[in-house]
């Protein structure tokens, strides 16, 4: 059964981007091509961090951006989300990713192994307008390392 979305929840429309950014993951990540688009919701900060980490989580807003639930294949996006940048939509980009693997049912190893093409992806789309990882998002190659790796 699929979880309820978020109290707070807010349903958003697909931008029209959606499918120009599935069809260059499908292209580009030997990724399939989805039959149906995710849903899209976006929630406050704490909500994500609560999605993320549990309702006792002291993590600090801003610091989760988005979740993909792979239960009813919803991408949940920060309520500041706006689009209107390449890091902002490189957020999308990464949680379609995961829509992707969630719609050819793709396993792996542990759930940071999932990580390892969704942020390939944000990467390789954050470099089409010179940016990257680390000057969007501050993630350098060695925290890309931790939270891609399988730790056991």
């Amino acid at each position: 059964m699929a979880a309820a979305p978020p109290v707070a929840a807010e349903t958003r429309e697909a931008p029209p981007l959606l499918d120009t950014i599935a069809l260059w993951l499908t292209a580009n990540f030997d990724l399939p091509a989805p039959a149906e688009a995710p849903a899209l919701f976006t929630v406050t900060d704490s909500a994500l961090v609560a999605m993320r980490y549990g309702p006792n989580a002291s993590v600090p807003p801003g610091v989760v951006v988005a979740v993909y639930d792979y239960g009813d294949r919803t991408i949940y996006l920060s309520d500041g989300w706006t689009g209107r940048s390449p890091a902002e939509l490189s957020v999308l980009v990464h949680e379609m990713a995961h829509h992707l693997q969630s719609v050819a049912e793709m396993r792996f190893a542990c759930p940071a192994e999932r990580e390892k093409t969704a942020y390939r992806a944000q990467d390789a789309w954050l470099a089409l307008f010179g940016e990257s990882l680390e000057s969007a998002f501050g993630i350098d190659a060695a925290t890309l390392l931790v939270g891609t790796t399988c730790a056991y």
